[in-house]
């Protein structure tokens, strides 16, 4: 937003520019939320991993749980934002009428992705998966489209929502 300013400053006879969507219309999926959610589970188990391993090198292990958990707090981070562009963009009253719990699921979102931010109970993370599958559920049956749960091909194996296309 600072850029848009800054440049509407230097542009004669453009006092105001407004837009309604962070992305281009109509180009919204959960898949990046996913993805984050299953990240930050994946996150934890190295964590979890890397702490019982006692007999590795002080500083190797140090900076790998470093890396780690700075890798879960970004994840996690980019879970509330996917999320919150959904929730704030491209959810109307349509949707939202015959999706009454929208609301209170991202608000939902938003807690659990800090408190897999705060700490790394695997419990949490997994919770935040169950709580964005759901969301992938409402925004893919808001576009008439089918969805499946799999587990992901990748660790920690989890279970996600995918569309049917």
């Amino acid at each position: 937003m600072f850029f848009i300013r800054n440049m509407l400053d230097r542009i004669p006879g453009i006092e105001e520019a407004q837009a309604h969507c962070d992305i281009p219309c109509k180009i919204y999926d959960p898949g990046p939320a996913l993805i984050a959610a299953v990240s930050v589970v994946r996150m934890m188990d190295i964590l979890h991993e890397i702490a019982a391993k006692v007999d590795a090198d002080p500083v190797s292990r140090h900076n790998t749980m470093s890396r780690n958990i700075a890798m879960k707090e970004i994840e996690a981070e980019k879970v509330k934002s996917e999320i919150r562009v959904i929730w704030g963009d491209y959810f109307k009253a349509p949707q939202i009428e015959k999706y009454p719990e929208i609301h209170d699921l991202a608000h939902r979102i938003m807690m659990v992705g800090s408190a897999c931010k705060q700490d790394v109970h695997r419990a949490d993370g997994e919770k935040l998966v169950e709580l964005v599958n759901r969301f992938a559920e409402i925004f893919w049956a808001t576009k008439d489209i089918e969805t499946v749960h799999r587990p992901c091909p990748y660790p920690p194996l989890i279970e996600v929502v995918y569309p049917v296309l």
